[in-house]
């Protein structure tokens, strides 16, 4: 985590109301995307999704995780192994790295007091890794500074290394606290090196015009509401910008428009009548039927998210198959990049 002479970013930026209609700013338009959601919601399948989609588009991409396991790697290029903290270039153009708090805070440490050898063997001592780990705050403020290191390298030309970050961000528990930390910290150390780093970086977090948090959810009833919860806190409290929400797995309606009555055209066919390999009508009748209320659910979840966000939507759909490499991506870049709906 580099320190430079000078803030690139302004801390007085005013926070006007999150973009929420027609007409906002495209994700690939911004330097630095933030995904979070619930657990089990795909924000790892979005940032792996976006991450690929800027990379053909000809962006120099880096995309950082914060978990304790690397999962992008394997969606993006299957096989290339691990990256590891000290990241690689794992297709052209797309860099991949998983932060690593400890190994940041070495960075960091050994910049700051240009000592890294003995830094290396405080921070393998255990009472240091114990009384760090009883810590609150340090590894997600240590982790947004190495993003805002990140975003601030240069290639020898000295232009911008990467065009965009995508990080995926802790889940949504988690994810308020992740972003609000250099915020707190500005606000409890009066002076010092700790909180101009901190006010820079809480800068990149609020910088309108360059980040962008981006929210993903599910058409269901927790992570509904917490989607909802997130983004009020963030425009209340955190000053972040936020312009859509990306629901993902949304089901199709498996009943055609020019034939609402599918399911009774069905049920009233003979039972025992087949066609081909096909079952009978009335195991036809009730897939149909559960399908179509799991359709019918999600769409009534899908208004709610945005109903309770005031925000548009971005909707993925559901892959009977998963998600299991680029190819499976490639299915979720045209819903991901098109311009959000209520």
């Amino acid at each position: 985590m580099a320190i430079p002479l000078s803030n690139p970013h302004s801390a007085s930026q005013p926070l006007e109301a999150p973009l929420a209609g027609p007409g906002a700013r495209g994700i690939l338009d911004r330097r630095l995307v933030i995904v979070t959601g619930k657990g089990g919601t795909g924000k790892t399948t979005v940032v792996a999704a976006l991450a690929q989609a800027a990379a053909r588009r000809g962006r120099r991409v880096l995309v950082a995780e914060t978990g304790l396991e690397e999962a992008v790697p394997r969606l993006l290029a299957p096989g290339c192994g691990t990256v590891g903290h000290g990241g690689r270039e794992i297709r052209p153009g797309l860099t991949a790295l998983r932060i690593e708090p400890y190994e940041a805070l070495a960075e960091y440490v050994g910049l700051q007091f240009g000592l890294r050898s003995m830094t290396d063997l405080v921070f393998r001592n255990t009472a240091f890794h114990q009384l760090m780990d009883a810590s609150p705050g340090w590894r997600e403020l240590i982790t947004l500074g190495k993003v805002w290191h990140l975003e601030q390298q240069k290639d020898p030309g000295g232009q911008p290394r990467f065009d965009l970050l995508v990080v995926d961000a802790p889940a949504t528990g988690h994810g308020i606290t992740f972003l609000d930390v250099p915020r707190v910290v500005v606000s409890a150390v009066r002076a010092g090196p700790l909180r101009r780093h901190a006010g820079w970086v809480e800068a990149m977090v609020q910088s309108r015009d360059d980040t962008l948090l981006l929210p993903v959810s599910l058409a269901e009833e927790l992570p509904a509401r917490e989607t909802a919860e997130l983004v009020i806190r963030l425009r209340e409290d955190l000053g972040v910008a936020v312009d859509r929400v990306v629901v993902n797995a949304v089901a199709r309606t498996p009943v055609p428009a020019e034939v609402p009555d599918l399911v009774e055209r069905l049920e009233r066919l003979p039972a025992d009548l087949r066609a081909g390999g096909l079952p009978g009508a009335s195991v036809l009748a009730a897939c149909v039927r559960h399908s179509a209320s799991r359709a019918a659910l999600n769409r009534r979840y899908r208004d709610r998210i945005a109903r309770d966000t005031g925000l548009p939507i971005v909707e993925l759909p559901y892959l009977d198959g998963g998600i299991s490499g680029p190819g499976d991506l490639e299915r979720l870049t045209t819903p991901l990049l098109r311009e959000p709906t209520r």
